[in-house]
Formats: structure tokens, C-alpha cells, sequence
């Protein structure tokens, strides 16, 4: 593979293959990939930890491996040639959450995708309910960890936090959880579709885990968080999953309960009734605002 012409920019391609595949749930099943040999087996990956994101691209079926014209000139040129091909024939490019990143004694590394998968998902639900060892990816993903892509980050003066996430954002926020300091109050909300979903985050924090679980019946996210006493002192939040559920929730917690707007990221990861394709050609919403 190659080395980016814009080293300012920490992010380039990896070509990755499918190590081991486990379902952990009813709605999330575990990839686990390595790096190809010949890209150093993800030896210049490195995530930022919390909800890094990095863009999976995935082959179409009857593929052997994603169509990405990986260009010398950098990843912005990669893209560029990438959008030019037609629809049937280049890489099914999706969004994903760095559950977890591992490196070896000898200097090789892994990477942990869970995806979220239910019935009439689209390409990359199907593609993980079918996913197997040896099957190659590729990724555009971080080669520093401070990079653009880790959403969640507390200003210094933050005295609790609130978490809300659906089932696709429970890998970024059980990640978050395990980042969080020992003793760090936090306030949390987990939507899930069953209740075998619910899987016990590992966290040092002063942690209230609530699942609401849609199959008995669980009040809206507005209507659980309103609900609940907050604990004193200056919050942070970090929301995360359907965007319509992220906008009505912003708005309690700063009209309603007087948060800094500033203070409340967002990131809307789908939409009813819209394809992540057409979320991306949306103009882009001020996740702070």
C-alpha cells in the first residue's frame, strides 16, 4: 500500500482482512480484522480510543475485495477516483466505531468492528451477517491518536457526563465508559432492541447504566432522560445513534434543563427511512450547537 502525500492529515488507507467473526448479541455481531501483509500489518494504525470512527469500505457481492483506486496522491485523490466509478461497481464505503485496537509483541495489530444487524439491514449489515475469515476489506483510518475523529471530549472543567446511544452507538459508548477516569459521575441511557443486548459495560466510572430496551416497551430517550434527577455541578453530554432521537434530546437538555449548548456533542449515525448515502448528502449539522 501506499504513503500519503499529506502528511498533515492523519489519516490513509489500510487493506485489512476478516480475522475472526463472533456474535456477541441478538443485534451486534464482533469483526475482528488484521492487516494485510503487505500494509505492515496495520502498523502505522493508530485510534484515539472513545468513539473513534473510521470509513469501512466493503466489496459488493461476488467481489473479492472492495473496489478502492487507491491513489499515490493521497487519500483526498483515493476518494476523488473512488466516487467516479459506478454505483454497482465501487467499494460500499459506511461509518464505524473503533471498538477496540490491539497490538502483539511483535508488532502487529487487530482492530474490533461490531455491527449492528437486524432485519432488511442494507450492505453492511448483510455483509457482517455473512462475514468470514479471509475475507478482505479496506479502511481509511487514523495514523495519529489525536485525530478529528474522536467526537467525544469533555472540557476540563466537566463535573459529570451524560451518555445516550441506540444499538449502533453502544460499541462508542461502552468504549467511552472504559475511557472515562474512576470516579467520574456519569449518567447513562442505552437503547436497545432485545434484552440479550444488554451487555454490562467494564468501567471504573461512578457509572448509572439505564437500559431501555424496546422490546418491553422502554420510553423515548426525551422521556426517560426527563424523567431523571441530574446530579449537581457542570455536565457534558454525548449523544449518539438516530438523528431525529439526538435532535429532540439536544433540545430538553438545553432548553429544559439548561445545558450549555457548547457543551453537547452529537452525531447522528442514521436516520429512519434514510440510507447512510443520503445522510452524507445532507448538509452537515453543527454537532456542538
Amino acid at each position: 500500500m501506499t504513503t500519503t502525500a499529506e502528511p498533515a492529515i492523519p489519516f490513509r488507507f489500510f487493506s485489512l482482512r476478516v480475522a475472526t467473526v463472533r456474535r456477541l448479541s441478538p443485534s451486534l455481531v464482533r469483526v475482528t480484522f488484521r492487516g494485510h501483509p503487505d500494509d505492515g500489518e496495520l502498523a502505522d494504525f493508530h485510534a484515539g480510543g472513545r468513539d473513534q470512527s473510521l470509513s469501512l469500505f466493503l466489496p459488493h457481492p461476488g467481489q473479492d475485495a472492495p473496489v478502492v483506486p487507491v491513489d499515490p496522491a493521497g487519500y483526498r485523490a483515493t476518494l476523488g477516483a473512488w466516487r467516479a466509478l459506478p454505483d454497482g461497481v465501487r467499494a460500499v464505503m459506511r461509518s464505524y466505531t473503533v471498538r477496540e485496537q490491539r497490538r502483539d509483541d511483535d508488532g502487529g495489530s487487530e482492530i474490533d468492528i461490531d455491527f449492528a444487524v437486524h432485519e432488511n439491514g442494507g450492505p453492511a449489515c448483510r455483509w457482517a451477517e455473512q462475514a468470514a475469515p479471509g475475507q478482505r476489506v479496506m479502511v481509511l483510518g487514523p495514523t495519529d491518536a489525536d485525530n478529528g475523529s474522536v467526537r467525544c471530549r469533555p472540557p476540563q472543567d466537566t463535573e459529570w457526563v451524560l451518555i445516550w446511544g441506540d444499538e449502533t452507538a453502544l460499541p462508542a459508548a461502552t468504549a467511552i465508559l472504559e475511557w472515562l477516569p474512576a470516579g467520574t459521575k456519569a449518567r447513562v441511557w442505552l437503547e436497545v432492541p432485545h434484552a440479550a443486548d444488554r451487555l454490562e459495560p467494564a468501567t471504573e466510572a461512578d457509572a448509572e447504566i439505564t437500559w431501555l430496551v424496546r422490546e418491553e416497551g422502554a420510553p423515548s430517550a426525551v422521556e426517560a432522560v426527563a424523567a431523571a434527577e441530574f446530579p449537581e455541578g457542570v455536565a457534558y453530554a454525548w449523544l449518539a445513534g438516530e438523528s431525529g432521537s439526538l435532535k429532540a434530546l439536544r433540545r430538553h437538555l438545553v432548553g429544559e434543563r439548561g445545558i450549555d449548548r457548547r457543551r453537547v456533542t452529537f452525531v447522528g449515525y442514521w436516520r429512519r427511512g434514510v440510507s447512510e448515502d443520503g445522510l452524507r448528502e445532507e448538509p452537515p449539522a453543527d454537532e456542538t450547537a
